[in-house]
């Protein structure tokens, strides 16, 4: 468990390496790249198609 000493909170090297659980990396690449791709097909679809 974190302490305090002279007004800084001492850590161990595991306890400094542990963060918070967050939303999923996995789940924002996949909707970001998901975004990306229909963004670029709408581009295409506007601009490119003949």
């Amino acid at each position: 468990m974190a302490t305090q000493r002279h007004g800084q909170i001492v850590e161990t090297p595991t306890e400094a390496r542990q963060a918070e659980p967050g939303p999923s990396v996995l789940a924002l690449l996949t909707v970001s790249t998901g975004l990306a791709i229909l963004i670029l097909g709408i581009v295409w679809f506007v601009f490119f198609r003949t």
